[in-house]
């Protein structure tokens, strides 16, 4: 008897168990959304919102309570070649593009109010040649054909982003003076000023004074693709791309039109970094010359600096790059560059080499930031400290390792020493007296290298996908977590939890140059997220503000990491504690091919759960 009442007992006690556990596994979501058509494309924007394309237009999510954010079903199935992401802003563009690349249907949303800011329908456009968003200014500049109503008159307009009411719009075209037949139509990107528009056309530059419309004055400069100017707006450069990308016109524009420089300065070329600097023009330009036959030459990027006052090149002989320019900074002294293809150089603005001699490196310059001991720089393949004035090695040899893009790194402040894990091996280099040490072996199960590094209270974490490892300050292992991968048929359909956003060249690389240009310090790498609020930082408005809030906040799961796995009742997600190792949530994602999304920085999880179907979970508790 007292056994069959100890076994009963034990029954008991197994069958209360395996319900908590189940009831963890089968956790409800929190929010529930119904789209209301076939899911074709899920992106987590950088503001937090997840956008749906579906069968039927654009769909909004923002955990919060079970309503969508937005519904956006004007044109029907948007494709994914139809969406754009307006990088470090809120907002999102739909455009279906007919003829010529120009836009019949265009449409602005602001993805986190979920208001329809701008559609060429509800404003009175036939056709969009071109529509940009204008940061800080939060402005939204359009030009094309109006309506019949309007003769199909060629105009440009400006709109407020933060309330989508139109600022001023007026004709390009002006019967009285160029005659009816001309064509006005856009070539490229406007230049919005504080109290005037100059707009490229095929007919030349034309100024006009905001809200009134006023000709300030035009010119024969055609075919112009975009502009920049500095800080007071008194320095105007107009760029002029050859349709085939062999090379770039730049033209510098007085204020009131005219051509500064005798002739225009032409490079190489398509222009990916231009900078306005006191001693110069600094520009980066790249030629593209695969299968154009020897003659062509290499392609690869091209350095120079022009004299703002002629275009006259400054430098009697630019340095050579022999590959693709991965890295640009501004330094007082300077220009610091790295090349992709290997190798690291800085040249004073007057052209002259201050590197005794261009430091090789290994390929893929994946880090350099600024440390107090000089420049450090990481490759796939090879890592040191540089003294930035000379060039000269402060590591009395470069740390090599196996070639790999697998490499992670990070200062541990505690020691005084630079942590860089690679080829399955963490090295520490003291920072004093750059001595490496091999502190441990970071062999990783299931085919895997670290990817991440993190200096923790319990230690020193790696991690991987399906791995998390932490190491004592002495190399030792405290622990060492592995969840095997559901399988190669499953990780092709998982969606990571990282916005990746489009950027154009030329137009968009020189506005953010002040920002991008400027090398950073090792410590402040971490902090991407938050230095990306440096571009909204002089903008305005509510969803700017809660755009900002979230760039500058601390990731509502920095304690956690997620892994996909095989649970026991299917694929699932499991939330593991960083400093224990320890198990605190499970959700099970049924299907074998999940697709989800993780905001880190919101702490949640977005589950496709059917066709029309998305769960949301709280990550935090």
């Amino acid at each position: 008897m007292n056994i069959q009442k100890t076994l009963r007992n034990l029954l008991i006690l197994f069958t209360v168990s395996t319900s908590l556990v189940w009831s963890q596994k089968a956790e409800t979501p929190d929010f529930r959304y119904d789209v209301g058509a076939k899911i074709n494309e899920m992106t987590l924007t950088q503001g937090g919102t997840l956008v749906v394309a579906t069968n039927d237009g654009l769909v909004g999510i923002k955990p919060g309570s079970n309503e969508l954010l937005f519904n956006f079903t004007d044109y029907g199935r948007v494709k994914p070649e139809e969406l754009f992401f307006v990088p470090n802003a809120p907002y999102v563009m739909v455009g279906q593009t007919g003829f010529a690349s120009i836009s019949t249907k265009k449409a602005v949303i602001d993805y986190i109010s979920g208001k329809k800011l701008f559609s060429t329908e509800d404003n009175g456009w036939k056709m969009v040649t071109t529509c940009d968003v204008m940061m800080p200014q939060n402005k939204l500049v359009v030009s094309g054909q109006r309506r019949a109503k309007e003769k199909y008159a060629t105009q440009v307009a400006v709109y407020d982003l933060n309330t989508g009411q139109e600022d001023y719009r007026f004709n390009l075209g002006d019967p009285d003076r160029v005659g009816i037949a001309k064509n006005y139509s856009v070539t490229g990107r406007p230049l919005l000023l504080k109290d005037y528009l100059i707009v490229p056309t095929a007919q030349g530059l034309v100024a006009k004074k905001a809200q009134s419309g006023e000709i300030l004055w035009d010119n024969k400069m055609k075919n112009v693709n975009w502009m920049v100017t500095d800080e007071t707006e008194t320095e105007i450069y107009a760029f002029e791309v050859h349709p085939n990308g062999n090379n770039t016109k730049i033209h510098k524009v007085g204020t009131n039109g005219a051509e500064l420089w005798e002739d225009e300065q032409k490079v190489k070329g398509v222009v990916t970094n231009f900078e306005i600097l006191p001693q110069g023009l600094a520009i980066v330009s790249n030629t593209y010359n695969q299968g154009k036959g020897i003659l062509a030459g290499s392609s690869e990027s091209k350095i120079a600096m022009l004299d703002a006052k002629n275009g006259e090149d400054l430098w009697d002989k630019a340095p050579k790059t022999k590959g693709y320019v991965q890295h640009f900074y501004i330094m007082e002294d300077g220009i610091l560059f790295g090349i992709h293809e290997g190798g690291i150089n800085k040249i004073s603005y007057d052209g002259n080499t201050l590197f005794k001699k261009p430091l090789k490196t290994g390929e893929n310059i994946l880090t350099m930031a600024e440390t107090p001991q000089g420049l450090i720089y990481i490759t796939s393949e090879d890592a040191n400290i540089v003294n930035l004035n000379t060039g000269e090695q402060v590591w009395k040899k470069p740390l090599k390792y196996k070639r790999t893009d697998a490499v992670s790194s990070t200062f541990d402040k505690a020691n005084n020493r630079y942590l860089i894990s690679a080829d399955e091996t963490l090295y520490a280099i003291d920072a004093n007296t750059s001595e490496v040490t091999e502190l441990a072996e970071s062999k990783f199960e299931g085919k895997e290298a670290p990817t991440g590094i993190e200096i923790r209270s319990g230690g020193i974490l790696l991690t991987s996908d399906q791995n998390m490892m932490m190491l004592d300050s002495g190399g030792s292992t405290n622990w060492h977590e592995y969840y095997r991968a559901p399988g190669k048929s499953a990780m092709g359909a998982i969606l990571a939890g990282v916005t990746a956003v489009a950027s154009a060249a030329g137009a968009a690389a020189a506005a953010n140059a002040s920002i991008q240009n400027r090398i950073a310090k090792y410590d402040d790498l971490a902090d991407r997220q938050s230095n990306l609020a440096g571009g909204l930082a002089a903008a305005s408005g509510a969803s700017v503000t809660e755009m900002l809030k979230r760039f500058k906040a601390t990731a509502a799961t920095a304690n956690a990491q997620f892994v996909l796995t095989k649970l026991d009742d299917g694929v699932g997600l499991v939330k593991l504690n960083k400093d224990t190792g320890a198990l605190e949530k499970e959700i099970v994602l049924k299907d074998k091919k999940p697709e989800y999304q993780v905001d880190e920085l919101g702490g949640v999880l977005y589950y496709k759960a059917d066709n029309n179907s998305i769960f949301a979970y709280d990550l935090t508790r």
